[in-house]
Order: structure tokens, then C-alpha cells, then sequence
């Protein structure tokens, strides 16, 4: 159950969340109605706010509701411990909008968890030590086995995600951020910018997923013996090698010549739905081939009617169309049913899979 808080501290989160967005007391209150002084006192905790003018707060601020009306989970304050101030940085704006937007997304999870319409998932973590990208290279591979996948393309992240224990959504994060995620007890949760461009949103998501595999960064060997920048590219080795296994990329481009290690490539590429130059870097360096030659490769990127021919021109839903998980999906549907959340609450929880108008009955 989410802590309610003192109007001292929803004061305060109206406060940071105005600084994040970058407006003036002065602005925010010509946007609600208000009178300048009237924002300074519920910022400070000494006016109370109704239910109408912090419904209006929250429309112009972007956020949700319960964003004010919660504290963050307890894992989130730790990580934010001593940062919980913003500056006029866009880094500290874009954190605290994430940190936001994760922190919602959890709670959402929590709720339907405790409201008994979506089981926990076993969180899978690779059993052995990772200290390197070869490592963690070899937790995609491990991953894949537990999950029955083989070397074959992934379908839709979110499901993957859910499958090895990770919640993912996608959300509107700031200009900047691509993702986050983070485990709360035994609750795993992550989240995606809707930003990003299709191949880039599935890197995101397994790297996200990586984190949870490889284990935390303060508890693992990785994290005891890599600074953060190796940490990071073995997390990304993690993600690029589950998204397209080399073994895969690499038999592909075996013994042809440009022109046909081109358009293996643009196959691969369209077909594991990962970007161009994750393609070409699985791909290399394979059968002596020198590095001029992949660079040349790598410069050569696909037009999408190249990448659209590949598939035949029949489109592959994905991240920026499956924005939730299916088994979340299902359960917000029986909280529905069950009368444990209003429709309005279902479609917020869904964060655009569906819409208003898809409840109406015909």
C-alpha cells in the first residue's frame, strides 16, 4: 500500500515537480488559476490543495495523480538519496521526471499484485560470475535457454521482459533518457522511452533486462570488479548478444562477398528487429574479413524500403505498439471486471494500449 503523505511533503513534490518542468511558480499559477501566492503557500505545506486544483497541477505539470499523493518507494529514495533537490541542469530535470515515471509504473504493478490479479515472476539471474562482456555474452546465450528461445528472433520485448521476471512499459521519459530500471524486494520493473526510434527501444529493453540478469551493480562481481563505463558495456555486450546471438549474425555473412553479407544483413536486421549497426557489429569480425571492410559495411545502412522488402512488406508490431506486458495487460482487465479499479483508472494503467472509446460497447 503506497505511504500517504503530510501536505508539507505533497507541497514539496508539487515543488520539485514544477522545477522540472521549468517553470516559475508565477507560470504554473497563471496555468491553474491561481494567484502566485497562493502556489508559494501549498509549495511550502501552509495552504492545503483540493482535489480540483490538484487534478489542474497535474495536467499542466504531466504527471499522474498519485505521483503527489505518494511517496517513492523505498528503492528509489535510496538511489536519489542526497540528490533530491533540482537544479537549473537538465540532467537533475530529466532524472527526477524518470525517477517519476519508474516510480509510478512500480506502484501500478504493486497494486495489481496486492489486489490479486497479477502473479509475481520468478526473477531469472544468470548463476555465474560476470566480471567482462564475454560473460555477459554468455548470460544472453543462458537466458535464452531458460527461456526455450534458441537462437531464433525475439517477439515482442515486453513479453520476453515479463517471461524473465522484468515488468517493462513504455513511457514519455524527457528528451535524453532512454530508459531505467530497477528491483524493488522481488519485483522487478522497467521502463522505455517512447522516444526512441523501433530497434533502439529493443536494445533499451534488454539492456534494461541485462541489469536485472547480471544481478545489482552494488552486489555483483561485475559491480565489485568493473568501474561503471565496463560495467555498462557488459550490459550492453548482454543486450546485443540476446537480441541477435553472433553465432547467428555470424553464419549469415560466412564466406559471401559485400554485396551479400549486405543483404544477409538487411534480413538479420529486419527480421530480429535490431538496429543497423548492432546488426554489423554482431556480424564482426568473422571469416578474415579486415576492419576497413566492416566500417565500409557499417556506413552502408539499409533505406526502410530495403528493410521493409526483407520482411514482405508485412509490419512487426513491437515497443511502440505493445506498450505494456500481456500478462499486466490481462490483469488490468480482470481488475476491471472485477470492479477493483474504474475504467478511467484501466486506461491510465494501460498507458496507451488502449483507449477510452475501446470500452464502448458497439
Amino acid at each position: 500500500m503506497a505511504q500517504e503523505l503530510s501536505w508539507e511533503l505533497i507541497g514539496e513534490r508539487i515543488r520539485l515537480s514544477r522545477l522540472s518542468t521549468g517553470l516559475s511558480q508565477g507560470a504554473l499559477a497563471d496555468r491553474i488559476g491561481l494567484e502566485r501566492s497562493m502556489v508559494s503557500k501549498l509549495e511550502s505545506g501552509g495552504r492545503h490543495v483540493d482535489a480540483v486544483e490538484l487534478t489542474r497541477i497535474a495536467r499542466e505539470l504531466d504527471y499522474p495523480l498519485t505521483h503527489f499523493l505518494s511517496a517513492p518507494p523505498a528503492v528509489v529514495s535510496r538511489r536519489t538519496a542526497g540528490a533530491a533537490e533540482i537544479d537549473r541542469s537538465d540532467d537533475s530535470k530529466r532524472t527526477y521526471r524518470t525517477e517519476a515515471q519508474i516510480s509510478d509504473w512500480l506502484r501500478d504493478v504493486c497494486q495489481l499484485m496486492d489486489d490479486g490479479v497479477l502473479l509475481p515472476r520468478p526473477l531469472l539471474r544468470f548463476p555465474g560470475a560476470v566480471r567482462g562482456s564475454d560473460e555477459a555474452a554468455r548470460a544472453a546465450g543462458w537466458l535464452r535457454v531458460q527461456l526455450g528461445l534458441g537462437t531464433e528472433p525475439l517477439g515482442s520485448m515486453t513479453e520476453v521482459c515479463e517471461q524473465a521476471g522484468q515488468f517493462t512499459a513504455v513511457v514519455p521519459l524527457p528528451e535524453g533518457a532512454d530508459g531505467a530500471s530497477l528491483v524493488d524486494d522481488e519485483v522487478a520493473v522497467a521502463i522505455v522511452s517512447e522516444r526512441l526510434q523501433p530497434g533502439r527501444q529493443r536494445s533499451t529493453a534488454a539492456h534494461e533486462l541485462g541489469h536485472l540478469v547480471l544481478g545489482d551493480e552494488f552486489s555483483s562481481d561485475l559491480g565489485v570488479h568493473a568501474s561503471r563505463k565496463e560495467r555498462e558495456k557488459a550490459v550492453d555486450a548482454f543486450g546485443a548478444e540476446f537480441l541477435l546471438p553472433k553465432e547467428r549474425a555470424r553464419q549469415a555473412v560466412a564466406r559471401k562477398d559485400q554485396d551479400e553479407v549486405r543483404r544477409n544483413l538487411v534480413e538479420l536486421s529486419a527480421n530480429y528487429r535490431v538496429s543497423w549497426t548492432l546488426a554489423v557489429q554482431q556480424a564482426a569480425p568473422e571469416g578474415g574479413k579486415s576492419a576497413e571492410f566492416w566500417q565500409q559495411m557499417k556506413q552502408r545502412t539499409p533505406t526502410v524500403a530495403e528493410f521493409r522488402n526483407s520482411l514482405g512488406w508485412k509490419p512487426l508490431p513491437d515497443l511502440s505498439t505493445v506498450r505494456v506486458p500481456p500478462g499486466y495487460a490481462s490483469a488490468v482487465m480482470r481488475a476491471l471486471d472485477d470492479a477493483l479499479i474504474t475504467e478511467t483508472r484501466a486506461v491510465e494503467m494501460m498507458r496507451g494500449q488502449v483507449t477510452s472509446d475501446e470500452f464502448d460497447e458497439e
